[in-house]
């Protein structure tokens, strides 16, 4: 009765473990490139600060150049804390997205814009942004980069 058992539940896990993922990828890389555009319309909206906390993961990273790594939303506002962003406007446009076979991590690059109000300065470059989708099914960002450079 017990081997009996053991096979049962044996064939049932392998049975499972087998099933193929109903993960619709298609949608959930439209999602994250819907949710970086979100984040860009929020940056033209409230500014860059405010975008960067609202869409950040509680551990996410920031790279920067001439900097250490900015490790998780606190320091990432701390960082924040003596930059001001209404002397310019931010915004970006993803031009590639991928999601992992699993859904839950995703990556987005493309290209950005920094324009300087009261000034004719432009300055433009490219992105990348590693995603983590979160329990309730939105994705955050948690590691940003990007540099500068477009010609």
């Amino acid at each position: 009765m017990n081997r009996i058992l053991f096979i049962f539940i044996s064939l049932l896990f392998f049975i499972f473990s087998c099933r193929e993922n109903n993960i619709d990828l298609e949608k959930e890389k439209q999602n994250v490139l819907n949710t970086d555009i979100e984040f860009s319309d929020f940056s033209k909206k409230e500014g860059m600060k405010k975008a960067f906390l609202k869409y950040a993961d509680d551990k996410a990273v920031i790279l920067k150049n001439h900097s250490m790594p900015i490790v998780g939303k606190e320091n990432i506002g701390k960082s924040y804390t003596n930059s001001v962003d209404t002397g310019y406007t931010l915004l970006w446009k993803p031009l590639f997205g991928y999601v992992s076979k699993s859904a839950d991590l995703a990556y987005t690059y493309g290209t950005y814009t920094l324009t300087v109000k009261n000034d004719t300065s432009v300055t433009e470059g490219t992105y990348v942004s590693i995603w983590k989708k979160q329990e309730n099914g939105t994705w955050k960002w948690v590691l940003d980069t990007g540099n500068e450079g477009l010609d």
